[in-house]
């Protein structure tokens, strides 16, 4: 698994170098619990796929966040290369499950650059369980 991480107030930014198979927690790229207390109650995840090389995608790319908090309504975003390809609101809870459509994002692939960008907004101060929390986009 070859990944560069890189953890701000707010933001986290993943790049991968390799496509890494199956779940992959938030705690199993390194990211610890207090590096992910969302104080102004916004989260931006940049997940970079440059450079990886051949992408064969989970059958339903899946991003799941999980929280220490039980929180009130959230609204996600999610682009693939500038492009809005999921946009909900979740409704209270202890985590929420992005589910994308493979296809889709197939059918945004660049040659050289592919980011995939997460916005979140939390109606209050939220913790994320990096154990809880993973990412899975390929097989």
């Amino acid at each position: 698994m070859g990944q560069l991480i890189e953890v701000n107030q707010g933001e986290v930014q993943v790049k991968f170098d390799t496509p890494t198979a199956g779940k992959v927690s938030f705690a199993d790229l390194g990211i610890k619990n207090e590096e992910l207390v969302l104080e102004g109650g916004f989260l931006r995840l940049v997940f970079d796929l440059e450079g990886i090389g051949e992408y064969n995608y989970f059958a339903v790319p899946t991003v799941e966040l999980g929280y220490v908090e039980n929180v009130g309504e959230t609204h996600w975003q999610c682009e693939f290369n500038g492009e809005t390809i999921l946009d909900k609101t979740d409704h209270h809870g202890n985590s929420t499950v992005l589910l994308m459509d493979r296809n889709k994002l197939a059918s945004l692939e660049h040659h050289h650059e592919n980011k995939l960008i997460i916005h979140a907004e939390f109606p209050e101060v939220v913790h994320i369980d990096t154990a809880q929390s993973f990412i899975n986009l390929f097989k």
